[in-house]
């Protein structure tokens, strides 16, 4: 792609000053009025709602969030409530949702925040300030403020960002840094000093609803586009070829056994992950990392001690060297199809295997993770999934 040339955006300030009226006048006839987060039509914002609905949005559309959100505010209505909840009932909130580090994330947040409070008596009024929280960008922080607070905040999200790159013709790499900041300056200078918390409402519905990324309305009819007149992208008909991405390498594919381990009541062992990494603080069955493939090369394979390290939690190498002790053979389960689960950075498949062990290896496997102080559960499948918060890709297993 060729760089961008600095004079579209100097062409386009001509139309700057009438960019954010033309974008609320939108907002008031098409832009979306009843997410039950919303505050621009109350007088006393909740800064509160805001900021659980911009950490649920984060790379989650709002039609999946909305039953999400509306379950989460009826257990915890206040943030005082949140940074007093136990961990297990904000995850099992939370199961499903995916990218469980916002959930973590919140939960900490939400004792930082009465922290605050209780010092302050209110919450953090700036960005800067909000920026301090758990789990808070730059672009998360701004709409905290515009639109939970009703005061001065800008937001570059992945919507702004779509219709900032057509509408001023910038083709230069998104991912990089130089264009961020680029964008980011746009948005500053677009954003109006009144009326921002409706502004950044109304450039989200704009990315949503009608600058969407494969069938911008604009190609399809559906909605009016307050911006159509001097969109560089429509004029040259490169709606589909922006925001532009290099191609990044092909994901790894990670391999791993999920170990359904029974005793002879026929109750199987659940682990709570680690409070960091994938699934952080969640209840899992216990997993056996086979390796990680790049195309059809293996790179990592559970033969390495660094390996063995990152991908068995402490849990998992004491079973893993009890199974061995035991003579106790992993093999997969013949008549259950390995599940492909796809994350940020690699594909994972899971592939389940039953384990059935007698009283006496129970009893001696029990006293092992007890020794290293690790949170386990023995639960039949249906009370487990009832009684602990589980991964949705865990529940699959079972579907």
């Amino acid at each position: 792609m060729p760089t961008t040339d600095p004079q579209i955006i100097d062409i386009k300030k001509t139309s700057i000053n009438s960019f954010a009226p033309r974008l609320l006048t939108w907002f008031d006839d098409y832009g979306r009025h009843d997410l039950p987060w919303q505050q621009h039509k109350t007088n006393l914002p909740d800064a509160y709602k805001v900021w659980i609905s911009e950490v649920m949005l984060q790379q989650t559309q709002v039609v999946t969030v909305i039953p999400y959100y509306k379950r989460f505010m009826q257990s915890f209505p206040t943030v005082n409530e949140l940074a007093n909840a136990n961990w297990d009932t904000v995850a099992e909130h939370w199961a499903g949702l995916g990218y469980y580090a916002r959930a973590r994330n919140l939960h900490k947040g939400a004792k930082q925040l009465v922290d605050i409070i209780n010092q302050t008596g209110h919450y953090p009024q700036t960005v800067a300030e909000w920026e301090q929280i758990s789990g808070v960008g730059r672009s998360t922080a701004g709409a905290i403020v515009a639109m939970g607070l009703h005061d001065y905040g800008v937001i570059c999200d992945g919507n702004v960002k779509r219709v900032l790159t057509r509408w001023a013709g910038i083709e230069d790499d998104i991912t990089k840094a130089a264009t961020t900041k680029q964008l980011w300056a746009l948005a500053e200078t677009l954003t109006p000093k009144d009326a921002s918390g409706n502004f950044a409402q109304a450039m989200m519905d704009m990315g949503a609803t009608v600058c969407n990324r494969t069938k911008p309305a604009c190609l399809t009819g559906d909605k009016p586009c307050p911006i159509q007149a001097d969109c560089i992208a429509f004029k040259q008909n490169k709606q589909l070829n922006l925001p532009f991405k290099a191609k990044k390498k092909p994901k790894p594919s990670k391999h791993s056994y999920a170990l359904v381990i029974n005793n002879p009541q026929g109750k199987s062992l659940w682990l709570k992950r680690p409070e960091t990494g994938i699934w952080g603080g969640l209840w899992c069955l216990p997993l056996k990392f086979i390796h990680k493939l790049q195309g059809k090369k293996i790179v990592e394979d559970v033969n390495s001690d660094a390996s063995y390290e990152k991908e068995l939690t402490t849990a998992e190498q004491i079973i893993d060297q009890f199974l061995q002790n035991n003579s106790i053979d992993i093999k997969a389960d013949t008549q259950t199809k390995q599940l492909k689960h796809t994350l940020t950075h690699f594909h994972w498949h899971i592939t389940t295997c039953h384990i059935n062990l007698n009283q006496q290896q129970q009893n001696k496997l029990n006293k092992l993770l007890a020794n290293a102080h690790i949170s386990l559960y023995w639960l039949d499948v249906e009370h487990a999934q009832k009684q602990l918060a589980l991964p949705a890709v865990i529940n699959k297993i079972f579907s």
